[in-house]
């Protein structure tokens, strides 16, 4: 746990009582705040009382009694209307915050050059969150993993100059943290999602590029427009941007299966690693993930190093009595603030973060996957079942789409807006497809007569169907591969349910042997 100290002896309000919201509250009160926690939940408010949490009705509370306001990040500060706690908060002109950002707080208290990766965009944030932490544990690191991803990130270990904390975040947790400036900000890719919290593409967008505008190095990916603009943008106000892409002039990028850092394809570049015949990494999607977890690690040193400088200078400033701006205390001092800087890279030690070649290797090939992404559950003989539960949108299912051929395709569930419009392009990579729930007659109408597909109503009837006619195939290897498309709230309760159910029906097909990570 990372107890919250800075708000010690003050009382809080919070609202939220799922589980980032009970380590949160539970890092408060070990932080020394008192903590008057709601949720609209009875079983949540329960369970919390059971903790010997403080429990009191936010609605007839008196706001004036507290120091700052703590919002889950689940519950809506803006759109599509602002949560009635918001609006209590914002009438009594108490600061709404999220658990990211006192973890912020808490690292500039304690230990402000801790190293801290934060990783976000619209996709591909939990691989590449896994997969950084995992490069940097196989060379030996002290790393904490969570955020969006698994743990809470009040309930990791507290931030220290010799422990780095890999962290997944999301457009809303963002929104809840004004103070949020990692050493490396990665973002992904952005593409609509979550519009009905942020009203608007140009709105998301905005929330995305704090993480990388407030970071020490910005690395982004340049394969859609949105990310592009925003690194151009950083980049015309000389923030330190690392781009990559399967193909930059500068950066990380991708010759086939093979990463490499700088020059132009082959042309003055590093050859950092190859994804090639990993399983867990099958597709251009996870080469794109593979890269910016490359680009996070190798940079990491320099972030510190930039962090440090910094500083420096700050100090260096502040010991002057503010004598003017950076950039000039830089131009009259800058033999003192070198002596100063060396000061603080003897004491941080920023090159202890450097990682070898050999072992971003390593990390990559012995990185085992997430489940419900990409996941191989089963194979009898030469037919492979893939768990893509994960895959809750057109954009996220198509990646699976273009990994494989001879697909025998399961989806549906609630639609997004769009559907599956935006796929027709790879249609001719599926043999068959079994619809399943809400979308079943909206996914009907946009296969048409293009693919074979049947009305399977539920995953059960889907698997079993879907398995059968990838048996009697003659492809070479034929793909049974549940990518929705979909959410999953129509049958199930979460996407991690459906693929759970999806891995233990494949498990029971006959002559199914267990693959992959989890067997």
């Amino acid at each position: 746990m990372t107890p919250v100290t800075s708000f010690a002896g003050k009382t809080v309000a919070l609202f939220g009582l799922g589980g980032s919201g009970l380590a949160t509250a539970r890092a408060l009160v070990a932080g020394g705040a008192r903590v008057v926690c709601w949720d609209d939940s009875a079983m949540a408010l329960d369970k919390a009382r059971g903790l010997g949490l403080e429990v009191q009705d936010l609605g007839t509370a008196n706001w004036s009694w507290f120091a700052s306001f703590v919002l889950t990040p689940g519950v809506p500060l803006t759109h599509p209307r602002p949560h009635w706690t918001v609006e209590k908060a914002k009438a009594a002109g108490v600061e709404i915050i999220g658990d990211i950002e006192l973890f912020c707080r808490e690292r500039a208290k304690l230990a402000p050059h801790a190293p801290f990766i934060a990783i976000t965009g619209t996709n591909g944030k939990s691989t590449t969150t896994a997969l950084t932490a995992h490069i940097l544990r196989t060379a030996g690191k002290d790393v904490q993993l969570g955020g969006n991803i698994g743990t809470a990130i009040l309930a990791l270990e507290p931030p220290s100059s010799e422990r780095i904390h890999v962290i997944e975040v999301s457009s809303f947790q963002i929104d809840l943290a004004p103070s949020l400036a990692p050493t490396i900000g990665v973002l992904l890719n952005l593409t609509p999602d979550h519009l009905d919290r942020h009203g608007t593409m140009e709105n998301y967008a905005a929330v995305k590029e704090r993480l990388v505008a407030n970071a020490s190095i910005a690395a982004l990916s340049v394969d859609d427009a949105w990310c592009r603009a925003i690194a151009d943008r950083l980049q015309s106000r000389s923030h330190h941007v690392t781009r990559f892409s399967g193909e930059v002039a500068e950066g990380f990028h991708t010759v086939g299966t093979r990463i490499l850092e700088g020059g132009n394809s082959w042309t003055g570049a590093i050859w950092l690693a190859d994804v090639a015949g990993i399983a867990s990494l099958r597709g251009q999607h996870n080469a794109q993930n593979a890269i910016a977890a490359t680009s996070a690690v190798r940079m990491l040193h320099h972030g510190l190093k930039r962090e440090l400088y910094r500083a420096a200078l700050e100090s260096w400033a502040e010991r002057k009595g503010g004598g003017g701006k950076l950039a000039e205390v830089l131009d009259r001092d800058k033999a003192i603030v070198e002596e100063v800087f060396g000061d603080l890279v003897a004491k941080n030690n920023p090159d202890a973060w450097l990682v070898r070649i050999d072992m971003i290797q390593h990390g990559l090939s012995t990185f085992p996957g997430l489940p419900h992404r990409m996941e191989e559950v089963g194979r009898n003989g030469r037919v492979l079942f893939i768990n893509d539960s994960k895959a809750t949108n057109a954009d996220a299912a198509e990646k699976a789409l273009l990994s494989f051929r001879n697909i025998f395709w399961i989806a549906g569930g609630k639609a997004k807006e769009g559907g599956i419009e935006p796929l027709k392009p790879l249609f001719n990579r599926i043999d068959k497809a079994y619809l399943i729930g809400a979308a079943t007659e909206e996914f009907a109408g946009t296969l048409g007569s293009d693919v074979p597909f049947e009305r399977g109503g539920t995953l059960d009837v889907a698997v079993a169907h879907a398995a059968e006619d990838a048996m009697r195939s003659t492809a070479p290897e034929p793909i049974v591969l549940l990518s929705p498309a979909c959410a999953s709230y129509d049958q199930f309760p979460s996407f991690e349910v459906r693929g759970d159910r999806f891995r233990e029906l494949v498990r029971g097909l006959p002559g199914v042997t267990p693959t992959g990570a989890a067997r």
